[in-house]
């Protein structure tokens, strides 16, 4: 399946001051002094320019991995330690030993969860980044039905974190054939938790414009279209929108369900008020349509050029 359109923050807490009980242990400095040396790296690296030495980041990194396999010698069994290296494995596509080390990690984290039934938010924090990002691997390499799981786990652990219920509501409409082939789904309930998972998101994160408008455009992937809902949907989200762009976008959605339901004055009303340039391929498309009297399922129902991005990585 194509990859996953939302990536969870891949973050792992680490303790940056003493905890009530005393000074930071030995392990949480050492993994402290890695993490920090690691989010320079890769964020210099992000920014790139002119003046970033590939070379120079290849030898440092390398340099980085080696510090963490000596750490993890001397400290084997520190949960939070496999998982920062797992994750800057898997950010300089290390693939296959990214997943080793986010397995020992998940591997750790539950004999932790076993010992004691009170955790931190920092420990579930991190251990449902861990199972997220193994949810990512597992979606990418075309396993969705086993994928779920993990991401099911990762809302179980931090159920307020928007971007694993967008996850989840991605991969149950992505993968759509390979659960209801399962036989564990039935159509009717991966519509229910796939749309549950959008709502949810956008909930949340009512800042987030694209969580909305992902869940907007959720009544459309039902098996039975609700466009009514839809219609309402975008509604809200424009009252929300601070752009023109961004309103002139909700609103030439709605013209779009307003042509398939056959409601050409309506349709005509809203696409009147939509003058924005970028948008304006996408207009003339459904003005062609009113044009010839007809609805079809082939207008644009996905976001314009330009338009709200599905959610960042």
């Amino acid at each position: 399946m194509p990859c996953l359109s939302a990536r969870a923050a891949e973050t792992v807490s680490v303790p940056a001051a003493p905890a009530a009980e005393g000074p930071p242990s030995a392990a949480e400095q050492g993994l402290q002094a890695l993490w920090a040396r690691q989010q320079e790296l890769l964020t210099g690296a992000e920014k790139g320019g002119r003046d970033f030495d590939e070379e120079n980041f290849r030898t440092q990194m390398q340099d980085l991995a080696n510090d963490y396999d000596a750490y993890l010698k001397k400290y084997p069994d520190y949960a939070p330690a496999y998982a920062a290296y797992g994750l800057m494995l898997g950010k300089i596509s290390m693939r296959r030993q990214s997943v080793v080390m986010l397995l020992k990690a998940n591997e750790l984290f539950s004999l932790e969860a076993e010992k004691d039934k009170v955790h931190s938010p920092a420990f579930l924090r991190n251990w449902a980044t861990v199972k997220n990002q193994l949810g990512n691997f597992v979606a990418e390499e075309g396993k969705p039905v086993e994928a779920v799981t993990y991401f099911l786990d990762a809302i179980d652990l931090t159920p307020n974190e928007p971007l694993y219920h967008y996850q989840l509501g991605t991969l149950l409409t992505e993968a759509r054939d390979d659960f209801l082939k399962s036989d564990q789904w039935t159509r009717p309930a991966l519509d229910k938790a796939m749309q549950a998972a959008f709502q949810k998101a956008a909930e949340l994160a009512p800042g987030r414009i694209e969580f909305g408008y992902r869940y907007a455009q959720s009544f459309e992937d039902l098996a039975v279209p609700d466009w009514d809902g839809a219609l309402k949907a975008w509604a809200a989200l424009e009252e929300k929108a601070t752009s023109d762009f961004d309103r002139q976008t909700m609103r030439l959605q709605a013209a779009n369900i307003l042509v398939k339901q056959q409601k050409y004055d309506p349709a005509r009303v809203l696409l009147d008020t939509v003058t924005v340039e970028q948008l304006q391929k996408e207009k003339q498309k459904l003005v062609a349509l009113l044009a010839a009297g007809t609805a079809t399922p082939d207008g644009p129902t996905g976001p314009p050029a330009g338009a709200p991005a599905a959610a960042a990585k």
